[in-house]
């Protein structure tokens, strides 16, 4: 298997003033092309520093993805840095020069002299086209390691991988196959409770059972080779079954997206109505553009009981003639009251949120997914009231 391996540069991503969203696409992006990277390494911009761990990865690695460090400025200096590692002068690529002119005029302005530096790259090194912005990319092999130089803007990035290094990496080498990865999302059970549960399992050979918490909810992944296929989908099959009063979605769409493309489906319109969720409800709605007529924002200080809360629901909907109304009341005394209106039913709960040490802000996001979860239950023909391992349930109305 080809050892594949990632380096960031810059100083902002090793002090962590900025996240390193791009060594985390990269991951699960060559992942998925059975490529997984085995170390991910970080460096600051300092030349001798960079140089050394060119040369140090090159001994390891038979891919190195460089990432970050081929700007305009003079804390770029990867590809100073590669050309020193490989022993070699840069030199300007007057096509480079050519592209970054007509870039700029494209867009009415006039390229800077500080620009010609992008088109400087080790002599023996490969361009590598970057469409979507002036820094120039290259690959350059040094001790029989192929390094791949790329900018650190995600979306150039992104492309450049796509479109140009993963095309010669298949041409170059012979690719396993891509693993397969079995997704769920759980809401309201604990890590703890579902490793108890799942840990028994006897895999088959090469897969492994992965849990990622990002609270409110849990994902589950199963992983392991296509050749296991059948005996894989047997043991999802049991993790399914014994989490499916839990499960919020299967694969990675995501709740808000799934929630409307269903609502689009079934020509559904929604309102909405949000004191505790503060707007985080519409938000997530609005970011997938789901059918939504109205969204009202109160401040959270009016405690409606369930009742209230359910006929403030059910007036929305008649005076925006939506189909379906929701409406996240107050968090008072430790309970937040949720309400739903349906076409055929209408359901309100109150739940004590248990742990006691999370932000307002994981509590709203709570109280987005709860709302999110009941409407997703009401679709599926479920109880519209879950079980949860953290979420009390204190008191519910169903008309």
């Amino acid at each position: 298997m080809l050892v594949v391996e990632m380096l960031s540069t810059g100083d902002e991503v090793l002090h962590g003033q900025i996240v390193d969203t791009n060594a985390a696409w990269l991951a699960d992006c060559f992942f998925q092309q059975g490529l997984p990277l085995s170390t991910r390494t970080t460096v600051g911009d300092n030349l001798d520093s960079l140089v050394d761990v060119l040369l140090e990865r090159s001994l390891y690695a038979d891919v190195l993805i460089v990432n970050g460090g081929l700007g305009p400025t003079s804390d770029d200096l990867s590809a100073l840095a590669a050309a020193t590692a490989a022993g070699e002068s840069l030199i300007e690529h007057p096509e480079w020069i050519a592209y970054m002119e007509s870039y700029f005029a494209a867009r009415g302005r006039v390229m800077s002299d500080t620009n010609r530096k992008q088109a400087m790259i080790p002599e023996s090194a490969e361009l590598v086209d970057n469409p979507v912005g002036t820094a120039c990319g290259f690959a350059l092999t040094i001790n029989d390691c192929l390094m791949f130089f790329t900018p650190g803007v995600p979306s150039e990035f992104k492309v450049m991988v796509n479109d140009q290094i993963l095309p010669r990496l298949r041409q170059r080498y012979s690719l396993p196959p891509s693993p397969l990865c079995l997704r769920l999302t759980s809401f309201g059970r604990t890590e703890s409770s579902l490793a108890q549960q799942f840990d028994v399992l006897t895999l088959p050979e090469g897969c492994v059972m992965g849990y990622r918490s990002s609270m409110p909810i849990i994902e589950l992944k199963l992983t392991g080779p296509e050749s296991q296929r059948q005996e894989m989908l047997r043991n999802w099959q049991i993790v399914k079954q014994g989490i499916e009063e839990n499960v919020l979605y299967e694969g990675t769409e995501g709740l808000p997206a799934i929630i409307s493309r269903q609502l689009t489906e079934r020509g559904l319109k929604v309102a909405l109505n949000e004191q505790f969720s503060a707007g985080l409800l519409s938000w997530n709605l609005f970011s997938v553009q789901a059918p939504v007529l109205q969204s009202e924002v109160r401040p959270s200080t009016e405690a409606l009981s369930l009742e209230q809360l359910l006929e403030k629901a059910k007036q929305m909907a008649t005076q925006q003639q939506a189909d379906i109304s929701i409406a996240i009341g107050a968090r008072h005394d430790e309970c937040l009251s949720l309400a739903l209106v349906t076409p055929n039913g209408s359901y309100a709960q109150r739940v004590r949120y248990m742990p006691r040490n999370h932000s307002v802000k994981v509590q709203q996001d709570v109280s987005v997914t709860l709302a999110l979860d009941m409407l997703s239950r009401w679709f599926n023909q479920r109880n519209v009231f879950g079980s949860y391992e953290w979420l009390e349930q204190a008191e519910t109305l169903a008309h």
